[in-house]
């Protein structure tokens, strides 16, 4: 398995989490607000791990000569 397809994996299972944390959130913030929180917060975090990876996966830019 390649090093880029790994990285693909692994965003695509972080995006779920991400996914699933974003709806926790919504729907604890009418019954626990700290629970929302929690939740929100955890899915900010995923959040920048995905940016991160996503800047590694990225396709490295090609110069015109």
């Amino acid at each position: 398995m390649s090093e880029s397809s790994k990285i693909k994996e692994h965003q695509n299972k972080l995006q779920k989490q991400y996914k699933q944390l974003i709806e926790d959130a919504y729907n604890f913030r009418q019954t626990d607000a700290a629970l929302s929180d929690i939740s929100e917060f955890r899915a900010l975090k995923l959040l920048d791990k995905l940016n991160r990876l996503h800047f590694l996966s990225r396709e490295p830019l090609q110069t015109v000569s």
